[in-house]
């Protein structure tokens, strides 16, 4: 077995077995109060409402009790275990042609996505039916805490050093740490006697790569290299649906940006940015293999304009800055393999905002997946216009 394609047996951990449907989850949510004064807006410690979220005993715990009370609709798996042992779980729901990819928390300290997975598993599961005609219509696979060592101590890169890498690649003993490798103190969290890495710029758009020191240490701009098993088992999972399906037809990534960016040209604080576009394509054509930039937009478009239905509180929807190049990211690197791929990034991170508006931020995430999720189910992605892209607002 290769040492970079470290596949776990995938095992279903837990089985349907009560017939005790799943009661339908809303997605409207009221509208926001308005923001304190005082509201922060720097680096904030001692605030980051850790029991509000979910951590992962009792991910594993609410995951196993949707599998059980939603009679087979809802399918839960080990697809690998982080540095540390710890479970990356992800789950199914639906039987379409169509597949949906979507991840929370690569970084452990961005955690509104896996409250908004769970939530929208509820949703799918619901004997309801809008969400019968979904499950026919679309297959949804997610992985609600894709870094669990990170998420256990509430901050943004993995635990795990240089040496482990090298103990898993000995190709490795005479390269140079990557560049993504935390050894210091980084937004407020130690890394000195734990260092760890930025997992989101572990992937490489050739999903057979075998690390090669020569690559090493690497930059920002150029693929990662699939050393940690956090990004293979995401790689693997990815692998697997495309096998199945043939492709995988949008990949979502969730993400946390900073507490208080605001629409460009006014002072209204932004509730999410979008993107569909992380790499440029002439800068990585040996690694073209279907790219739609389209398709991402037209995706990002779905999550935007479901976000700004009437009755939606969330209208301070913007553009993620486009001016990036990240083909070692999950999002770079599925969408040069063909799939649409969309950024989710709700405002504040848990050590910068807490638990504040948490049900909103929630909500809105959840939303906006469902939208993209509806517009592949029904085949709509591909009837909107991907020149509205830039109609977007900027985030200033």
């Amino acid at each position: 077995m290769f040492l970079s394609r470290l596949r776990p047996t995938r095992n279903v951990l837990f089985s349907a077995g009560l017939a005790t449907a799943i009661a339908a989850s809303t997605l409207a949510a009221g509208p926001a109060g308005a923001e304190p004064d005082h509201a922060h807006c720097g680096s904030q410690t001692g605030d980051a409402g850790r029991p509000s979220w979910t951590d992962h005993a009792e991910l594993g715990a609410k995951l196993a009790g949707l599998a059980e009370r939603s009679d087979g609709l809802v399918s839960v798996e080990e697809i690998g275990r982080s540095n540390q042992g710890r479970e990356i779980w992800a789950a199914r729901v639906g039987a379409g042609e169509r597949v949906v990819l979507a991840q929370s928390e690569i970084h452990g300290n961005e955690k509104t996505g896996t409250e908004s997975l769970l939530s929208l598993l509820r949703t799918l599961a619901a004997p309801t039916p809008r969400a019968e005609q979904l499950r026919e219509q679309v297959t949804v696979v997610v992985v609600p805490k894709m870094n669990p060592d990170a998420s256990e101590i509430d901050r943004r890169g993995n635990d795990r050093s240089w040496a482990d890498v090298v103990a898993d690649f000995p190709q490795l003993a005479t390269a140079e740490p990557a560049w993504n490798y935390y050894t210091g103190i980084l937004q407020g969290d130690d890394y000195r006697e734990r260092p760890g890495f930025d997992v989101n710029r572990d992937f490489h758009p050739d999903l057979d790569y075998v690390p090669a020191p020569e690559d090493f240490p690497g930059f920002s701009a150029a693929p990662g290299w699939y050393i940690h098993p956090e990004s293979q088992a995401i790689r693997d999972l990815y692998v697997g649906l495309q096998a199945e399906f043939g492709t995988v037809d949008a990949f979502l990534d969730l993400h946390h940006q900073a507490p208080c960016y605001v629409v460009d040209g006014g002072d209204d604080r932004v509730t999410m940015s979008l993107s569909g576009k992380f790499v440029d394509i002439e800068n990585h054509q040996e690694y073209n293999n279907g790219y739609d930039l389209d398709l991402s937009k037209q995706l990002t478009l779905a999550a935007y304009d479901e976000l700004q239905q009437a009755n939606s509180p969330f209208s301070n929807i913007t553009l993620y800055p486009q001016g990036i190049d990240l083909p070692g990211t999950a999002l770079g690197s599925f969408a040069l393999n063909g799939s649409g791929t969309v950024l989710f990034e709700v405002r504040g991170q848990t050590h910068s905002w807490g638990a504040k508006q948490r049900g909103q931020l929630i909500t809105a995430v959840e939303r906006g997946v469902m939208g993209i999720i509806q517009a592949v189910a029904d085949g709509s992605a591909r009837e909107i216009d991907p020149g509205r892209y830039d109609d977007i607002p900027d985030r200033g």
